[in-house]
């Protein structure tokens, strides 16, 4: 494991912020971090991250204990805040070489790693302007570029996509496949859900400073699949009534051609559906089953339920 945490904890006053949360993260593995405001995300990134000391437990990252040495630790990561962390009255370029410059990376090796992120992240082009005119999308691709250069065996990624156009969030969820292709772990706080279950290897839902629940995305839908659905869609329009006196299930009508069927036998609901359509000489055209979508599980797991 390239990060485990043990009992981890953080008060701020009276807030219990973060309470004794365990969990591990694997090497080559995009972790997802997911809560509701407020939930302790920030608070476990920036302890993680050395920002801020626990108040008990263990943060080990890469065999290093980060409450007892935090600088060999930051060596090894990258981290990517949400709000752009760039300096706005200097270039692109000459952000990429004060950054590197922290790492101690010698001015040739700086310049050739800094063109190569800049044009696989379509930025090297502004490399010369200042970043008080880049977009928010061009300033997150840049700190993003910033966090790589001294290529961190981990990132550290907080809301990356965060307020950006469809386009730019598009281009930072294929970097990070790459990225992850390329070996790397990466550590994911988020609200976007579709973005999450995309690309997450695994997901810890933390809830009022509590791991509520951590797998991996499809076992996560299961533990809330009380009730599975079945979508069917019939070349003519069917009697809706008969229907729905055979199969005895609530059932949603979609279209004039189409309904869903919840149900906790999905076989037989299948059964019955082929019997009516033999009986009344119809066709179907589409037969799907639906798993609750990540969000749903999100807000069933919040509230408990």
């Amino acid at each position: 494991m390239l990060i485990e945490v043990k009992n981890l904890s953080k008060r701020f006053g009276n807030i219990q912020a973060v309470d004794n949360i365990n969990f591990s993260v694997k090497k080559g593995e995009i972790f997802g971090f997911l809560g509701p405001n407020g939930a302790g995300k920030t608070t476990t990134v920036r302890m993680l991250t050395g920002i801020i000391k626990p108040d008990n437990g263990q943060i080990n990252i890469l065999g290093q204990d980060m409450t007892k040495d935090p600088i060999k630790v930051k060596e090894k990561i990258g981290v990517v805040p949400e709000t752009s962390n760039a300096y706005l009255d200097i270039t692109g370029w000459e952000n990429m070489m004060l950054t590197a410059g922290l790492y101690d990376i010698p001015k040739k090796h700086a310049s050739k790693r800094s063109k190569e992120l800049l044009e696989d992240f379509d930025i090297y082009n502004r490399r010369n302007h200042k970043v008080k005119g880049y977009s928010k999308g061009m300033k997150q691709r840049l700190i993003l570029c910033m966090a790589l250069i001294h290529n961190p065996l981990i990132l550290f990624l907080d809301e990356p996509t965060s307020g950006l156009d469809v386009q730019s969030s598009i281009k930072i969820i294929e970097k990070l496949k790459r990225i992850k292709k390329e070996g790397k772990t990466i550590f994911l706080t988020t609200h976007n859900m579709w973005e999450a279950e995309k690309l997450c290897d695994r997901i810890a839902i933390i809830n009022k400073g509590k791991i509520a629940a951590i797998d991996e995305p499809r076992f996560l839908k299961e533990l809330t699949e009380e009730m599975k659905k079945v979508e069917i869609t019939f070349e003519e329009k069917p009697n809706f009534e008969n229907i729905k006196k055979l199969i005895r299930a609530p059932i949603t009508k979609t279209g004039d051609k189409s309904f869903i069927v919840e149900s906790e036998d999905i076989t037989e609901i299948i059964w019955k559906i082929s019997k009516f359509t033999m009986e009344n000489n119809l066709r179907i055209t589409s037969l799907n089953t639906l798993t609750p979508s990540l969000e749903e599980v999100f807000i069933k797991i919040i509230e408990g339920r």
